[in-house]
């Protein structure tokens, strides 16, 4: 028998999060590895020259880029059977995803961060198991995948009262929903004396499997020591700041009507943060990347992997079924999740 009353939580980061940071970076590396491939006319929608499988760690003013791949000149040389990586190309890379990102503080920033690349080439015995065949056909449809795994696609009508075509849980998309309005409000100088790092946290209560409201909120945020007129920052100042903006993100009478069900910088101070605060590794942030834990979980990361990684390429279509299936009607609700 399902289960049709119940409490569900799940947590967001913000782009300022360590692992967030991390992933932002390997992210930016594919992209340019492809863009550079369909600049140069070697991709197109099917296929390109570009392998990757980019880590990144980040710390206290330091970005560490690892993996393997191969990329067309400039980011790559072939040098018989080696491959030599465009160290400056990818620094620059690095910094700007960290400028954009909005760090400039004494223990990170975009400017002062050592940046080490240890990225190499990709294994041949790996190669020749991924590249296309070109024996005839479509030479997307001729190419292997890079790996065996699990991945998994789902999608569910909660959130489809608020924003269509989203089909996600409410735990997870309201707390999404919250770092994205305190990222805009920090981003356009609305909310100046936040920074960059932050977490979310909601749980949501089902009654007869519909979501109805929040029953507690959890929010910590990066801030300024002090304010503009030098008084140093508290939890409670925290909360009044950003409560409305937290308020707003949630339906209307969601909003837990007790002050203790609703947490603001729990520990009371959040001044050092981001990578200064705690070391950041790509693929850390996964169950945020997905469906907050309402879901199966293959235990793969997306970032960093070009498309013959099936942890990324297959958990998309995976999840583009699952919103044509609900979108149509052709499925109810999951077992034991309303």
């Amino acid at each position: 028998m399902a289960l049709k009353d119940y409490i569900f939580t799940s947590e967001s980061v913000s782009e300022g999060h360590p692992d967030k940071v991390s992933d932002q970076i390997s992210d930016a590396i594919l992209d340019a590895f492809i863009a550079n491939d369909i600049k140069l006319g070697i991709a197109d929608d099917s296929h390109s020259n570009t392998r990757l499988g980019c880590e990144t760690l980040v710390t206290t003013n330091k970005i560490v880029i690892a993996g393997e791949g191969r990329a067309s000149a400039p980011f790559m040389k072939k040098f018989g059977k080696h491959s030599v990586v465009n160290r400056e190309a990818l620094t620059e890379i690095a910094r700007n995803v960290v400028r954009d990102i909005g760090y400039d503080q004494d223990g990170f920033s975009f400017h002062g961060a050592d940046v080490e690349v240890l990225l190499h080439g990709q294994s041949p015995d790996i190669a020749m198991g991924v590249d296309a065949k070109k024996k005839g056909g479509n030479q997307g449809e001729q190419e292997g995948a890079g790996d065996q795994g699990l991945m998994f696609g789902f999608a569910c009508r909660d959130s489809e009262e608020y924003e269509k075509g989203s089909f996600m849980p409410a735990p997870i998309y309201f707390s999404h929903k919250i770092l994205e309005v305190l990222s805009k409000a920090r981003r356009s100088g609305e909310l100046s004396d936040l920074q960059p790092d932050a977490k979310s946290q909601v749980t949501v209560r089902y009654v007869n499997g519909k979501a109805v409201g929040a029953t507690k909120v959890v929010v910590s945020t990066q801030h300024r020591e002090t304010n503009a007129k030098g008084k140093k920052y508290n939890s409670g100042m925290i909360r009044d700041m950003i409560a409305s903006h937290v308020e707003k993100s949630l339906p209307k009478g969601w909003m837990p009507k007790k002050a203790a069900d609703f947490f603001v910088n729990p520990t009371g101070n959040f001044v050092v943060g981001g990578p200064d605060g705690d070391c950041g590794l790509t693929g850390r942030k996964i169950i945020v990347d997905t469906y907050g834990g309402y879901a199966p979980h293959g235990r793969r990361a997306f970032s960093g992997k070009d498309p013959t990684k099936v942890d990324r390429s297959a958990a998309s279509p995976a999840r583009y079924l699952a919103q044509n299936v609900v979108a149509a009607a052709l499925a109810a609700p999951a077992p034991n999740h309303g």
